[in-house]
């Protein structure tokens, strides 16, 4: 049975209201955790909006144009997943924020060959070609077929299963159909990176680590519980107890 390092496979999920709030939850998780999902909806592919795209302002590009970026970058990684439909037109900016893994779902978009092109050739992300400075993750809903994401799985670096029927809500119930994907996923794809987002909890995590799950993102399962430290190290408990890849 193999074990991976604590330290990024318990990943705690962010749906920001606002630049404020973002930043009073990633001072909560410095210092206890290493890796932060930030959860960008736009309010079109998915809803409701979050941050930055909850008043229309522009506020984000002017923060960067300003030379504004994540906090935290020495000591956290952060993972943008993209619930957004344009995209192209967003990506490069949260690539100048300090994003090092980039989640675009399958179904936002019919360019995932030409957006994983301009990352290999703008940013220069292939596979395997700079290890731990640029990402690139696939996310699929359970509604969606295996094939949607095959074409591009030797060009990606890992798949975002979800565990909810519905995307962009935090505190859904759990959608059992994600086991089976994932299980079917792995017995292809044996050395492919998966992690699961939405309805992760204690009850659940068991058994999506059992199905092949090495990253558990994880939201309200977190943010519902009166001491995030202790709730991470139940977790990481159970990552110790059923391993991965078993």
């Amino acid at each position: 049975m193999l074990y991976l390092s604590d330290m990024g496979v318990i990943v705690p999920a962010i749906l920001p209201t606002s630049r404020e709030d973002l930043e009073g939850k990633l001072a909560l998780l410095n210092g206890i955790v290493d890796s932060v999902q930030i959860d960008v909806v736009d309010g079109t592919f998915a809803s409701p909006p979050t941050w930055p795209y909850v008043n229309r302002s522009g506020e984000f590009a002017q923060r960067l144009e300003d030379g504004d970026a994540l906090p935290y970058l020495g000591s956290m990684h952060y993972e943008i997943d993209l619930m957004v439909q344009d995209v192209e037109e967003v990506i490069g900016l949260w690539i100048a924020a300090g994003a090092q893994r980039l989640v675009v779902h399958a179904e936002s978009t019919e360019h995932l060959s030409g957006i994983i092109r301009e990352l290999e050739v703008k940013y220069g992300h292939s596979k395997d070609f700079a290890p731990g400075l640029l990402s690139l993750g696939l996310a699929i809903g359970n509604d969606s077929d295996l094939s949607l994401i095959e074409p591009y799985t030797d060009r990606i670096d890992y798949v975002q299963f979800m565990g909810i029927a519905s995307i962009g809500k935090q505190g859904q119930p759990f959608d059992a159909r994600v086991l089976e994907k994932i299980a079917a996923f792995r017995q292809k794809h044996p050395d492919m990176s998966i992690q699961v987002d939405g309805a992760v909890s204690l009850e659940t995590a068991p058994q999506l680590l059992i199905a092949g799950v090495d990253r558990l993102v994880i939201g309200s399962g977190l943010w519902k519980s009166h001491d995030l430290k202790e709730e991470i190290e139940r977790f990481k408990n159970l990552v110790h107890e059923h391993g991965l890849y078993s």
